[in-house]
């Protein structure tokens, strides 16, 4: 059986940015998942003593607070900074820009649309931004339009970094026909761009896939998604250990796609198991 890496996938700059600034501020911890990888969160806390805190009423006062990749709500920074000896903000650039760009917007008088899911950290962090919470709209289809009334007949669009481009179109189209002015900003990442197509390029040619990512991971399922429209054998998994011989009989063509949070170290360990198989 061969078996192919996708030309592009696993670590983004923004999540090699965030591990960077853990290990370098070891005995810290971060404000909520630093990634959306359970493996490496355990090496962080293995290796680095990096620990995490899921809620505010946590943390104490000589803390190192690391900031998510995701970001987290405004007012919840604004706490951290004046309750704690130290934050270190590992919000990923490509994150801060929706940030600003809701902020900017909505001050000048603009209705907010956020292409993404509600209940994503990156999403609850960016709508934070907006002078009024009451006019930001999150909707993850164009079919979701028909439920919101906008407060303002000019509207500013931003999307999930993790997103996919072809429905933040379809979204933007929508609006455009119905709106006198809409503002679009692309916010979805590069490496969000490459991985996508580059899933969706291996999975026409596999007759089977292995997606490594957290569970949890937007971008992770994002890519599982693409990789089921052209190859319905394919897995999403976390590690090696998800792996089932069963998935690879008779299969000839395997391809290999990760996250953006998936550490190369993971990927490496499935590569070797799936190898290690004789079907």
């Amino acid at each position: 059986m061969k078996i192919e890496l996708a030309s592009s996938y696993g670590f983004c700059f923004g999540v090699k940015r965030a591990i960077e600034i853990a290990q370098k501020y070891e005995n810290s911890a971060t404000m909520g998942p630093l990634i959306h990888n359970e493996d490496e969160i355990n090496r962080l806390k293995k290796d680095f003593n990096v620990g995490l805190y899921s809620q505010l009423s946590d943390v104490k006062p000589d803390d190192t607070v690391i900031i998510r990749t995701h970001g987290i709500p405004k007012n919840d920074l604004k706490e951290l900074k004046k309750g704690v000896k130290k934050v270190i903000n590992a919000t990923c650039p490509f994150v801060t820009t929706p940030q600003n760009i809701v902020k900017n917007m909505s001050k000048e008088g603009y209705s907010i649309l956020i292409f993404g899911d509600i209940e994503h950290p990156e999403v609850k962090g960016v709508k934070s931004y907006a002078s009024d919470l009451d006019d930001v709209h999150i909707i993850l289809s164009p079919k979701d339009l028909k439920n919101i009334k906008f407060k303002n007949n000019k509207i500013a669009c931003v999307a999930q970094t993790t997103k996919k481009k072809e429905t933040y179109l379809e979204i933007i189209n929508e609006l455009i026909l119905k709106n006198k002015e809409v503002r679009v900003f692309n916010t979805i990442c590069d490496a969000t761009f490459e991985n996508q197509d580059a899933a969706r390029d291996i999975s026409r040619k596999a007759d089977i896939m292995i997606v490594i990512g957290g569970k949890s991971s937007s971008n992770t399922k994002q890519l599982h998604s693409i990789c089921l429209e052209n190859c319905p054998n394919s897995y999403l998994i976390e590690n090696e250990q998800e792996l089932e011989i069963s998935w690879f009989k008779d299969k000839e063509f395997c391809g290999i796609t990760a996250g953006a949070s998936t550490p190369d170290w993971v990927i490496q360990k499935v590569y070797e198991k799936i190898k290690s198989f004789k079907p």
